[in-house]
């Protein structure tokens, strides 16, 4: 059997404000491509479908037409799990009519021990769930971090093995020794809120999520696919896909998915930035974060470097700001009035002001002239 792992499509994301619709919907059509290409027996769907809990209309709208592309008209089953990000009530609505499409989605604890055979394979989905829907379950007020959750609920998962199959897990949660980035929800709290690998043995592989980059966990039987879109600065250096996965060999290769827009780091100078020599090499269209190497001053710098990268995420300076002027050194008595106010908000701010400031300044100055006048 071959399936194809993926997970933290996140849909409804934004990058610090801008909107990734599109950049989702073309990663999207890639790993449709991908599962194809591959003849995929199934998707692995590791959780966190939307970005929040109460999704937007259009959000739905979005993901409706992905799991419909994928499963009624490519009609590729897909098992898929809740993640921490998603409300599993909303999302588990129409889940047992999804399974006559073969589209599996699993939202309760409960629902890890009802595996689903494909071939040579039992498929175990479990969803994110806090340790205290373990304990109701388990009917033990002992379980009281996910560690012992997991542990319990892969004790019962193991009775069910079918002896003559390969065993896939398909998890979300945060497993020890793992990195992460910033555009991750914490799942640990001192420690306590993460599952050892160890306990996760005695299946043949574990298709995870909740972590966004493919590097995040070393393991022979485990791995996180990553998220198909970077949602982070701190994602910029990760390469984004999925993996298939054979069953016969226990093998996994990784798919790569090129970015609609990638999201990259700039550290330079103003000046360099704003030099058609160095900028002419660059896909504009890219999302940037740039970490400027100067200390002084520049008049309107976001405004000036946003006329030629429309898309700058942040804008940072390397070693700081070193204003121009001190309060003692400003000449009050010979400096026209909006001079004076751009000098000092550079002082004090520490920015420039912007269009909008200098037109509420210069308003306010024409109406304090006014009422002065004899």
């Amino acid at each position: 059997m071959r399936f194809l792992h993926t997970a933290d499509w996140h849909i409804g994301r934004r990058l610090h404000g801008f909107d990734l619709t599109e950049s989702q919907a073309d990663a999207f059509t890639q790993i449709e491509t991908i599962a194809k290409a591959e003849k995929v027996d199934g998707i692995l769907l590791a959780g966190d479908l939307y970005d929040r809990g109460l999704p937007s209309e259009s959000s739905v709208e979005q993901l409706n037409a992905m799991i419909e592309q994928l499963n009624l008209t490519d009609q590729i089953p897909i098992y898929a799990i809740s993640g921490n990000h998603d409300s599993a009530i909303r999302i588990a609505t129409g889940a047992q009519w999804f399974k006559a499409t073969k589209f599996y989605m699993a939202t309760d604890i409960k629902d890890a021990f009802d595996p689903i055979t494909v071939g040579d394979t039992q498929i175990f989905l479990l969803p994110y769930f806090e340790p205290f829907a373990a304990a109701q379950y388990f009917d033990d007020e002992s379980i009281v971090h996910l560690d012992q959750a997991v542990a319990a609920a892969v004790a019962k998962m193991k009775t069910l093995f079918d002896p003559d199959k390969k065993h896939i897990l398909e998890a979300h949660f945060f497993v020890s020794g793992s990195t992460t980035t910033d555009s991750e929800t914490q799942l640990t709290v001192g420690g306590l809120a993460s599952v050892p690998l160890e306990t996760l043995k005695d299946f043949d592989y574990v298709a995870l999520g909740h972590l966004h980059g493919r590097q995040a966990l070393q393991a022979d039987n485990a791995s996180y696919s990553g998220s198909p879109v970077k949602f982070s600065l701190s994602e910029a250096t990760q390469e984004k896909g999925v993996y298939i996965l054979d069953t016969e060999t226990m093998t996994r290769e990784f798919k790569p998915l090129t970015p609609l827009r990638d999201v990259q780091l700039l550290h330079e100078s103003f000046e360099t930035l704003i030099d058609p020599i160095f900028y002419n090499g660059l896909d504009l269209d890219n999302y940037y974060g740039i970490t400027l190497t100067d200390t002084k001053p520049i008049p309107n710098v976001l405004a000036r470097l946003r006329e030629i990268y429309p898309n700058i995420i942040t804008l940072e300076r390397e070693k700081g700001y070193q204003a121009s002027l001190r309060p003692s050194a400003l000449n009050v008595k010979h400096q026209d009035p909006m001079a004076l106010l751009e000098q000092f908000y550079e002082l004090v701010a520490k920015d420039d002001l912007s269009d909008q400031q200098k037109q509420w300044a210069e308003d306010a100055l024409k109406k304090a002239n006014k009422e002065v006048q004899p």
